[in-house]
């Protein structure tokens, strides 16, 4: 007896992210423990983070900024993160005056410095207004990590670092990026919570981790 289409699609689906996970945990894990050390000394040290993508990974990048802004397991002090596309009256009027390639740059120039980190994430590595702010925090000394879907593409290539996910489907792609965010976070507060880190973190008063 053949399985309902509907099962038979998610068992393909399902299959599909395996796949996708099992080469992030044999070929990314490495990078994303060595992004989260680094960015744990931008962080304590005072920088920033600037995390940005379109649909879905605009979500993806707003989650990331959202557990460090707040916390991912355990408590410790707040650090700076934006999402850059919830600036919404800033992406309008940049936007509108300046195009929507745009709206990514003009900010990153604007809220990024030297040393600081942006993040940006694209399942089809494509995006012109990631890549636009790739080019820009470049230029302007930040640090370009970049999440895309399967490589080479023009933003992993415009970034100083990519960890790209090979997967067939647009989903997929996100759905590994959704696991590579928190793995992120799992290593930036190994970090921050070991010496020498943890000297300059100390948990928020009348919070218990």
């Amino acid at each position: 007896m053949t399985e309902h289409p509907a099962v038979d699609a998610a068992q393909l689906h399902c299959r599909s992210l395996q796949e996708a996970l099992d080469g992030l945990r044999l070929h990314g894990l490495p990078r994303i423990a060595d992004w989260g050390g680094r960015l744990a000394t931008v962080l304590t040290g005072g920088g920033r983070l600037l995390a940005a993508g379109n649909g879905g990974s605009a979500a993806q990048a707003q989650h990331l900024t959202a557990e460090l802004v707040g916390r991912y397991r355990q408590e410790r002090r707040a650090y700076a993160a934006i999402a850059l596309h919830a600036e919404t009256s800033s992406v309008t009027a940049i936007a509108n005056d300046y195009g929507f390639d745009q709206v990514y740059a003009r900010q990153v120039t604007a809220h990024g410095r030297p040393g600081d980190v942006l993040v940006v994430l694209s399942t089809s590595g494509r995006s012109a207004n990631l890549i636009a702010a790739a080019v820009t925090a470049r230029r302007a000394g930040l640090r370009v990590w970049a999440l895309t879907g399967p490589g080479p593409n023009p933003l992993a290539e415009a970034a100083h670092e990519a960890l790209c996910v090979e997967a067939g489907s647009t989903a997929t792609v996100q759905e590994a990026h959704l696991v590579a965010v928190h793995l992120l976070c799992e290593s930036f507060d190994t970090a921050v919570l070991s010496a020498p880190f943890a000297r300059r973190t100390a948990a928020v008063p009348g919070r218990t981790p």
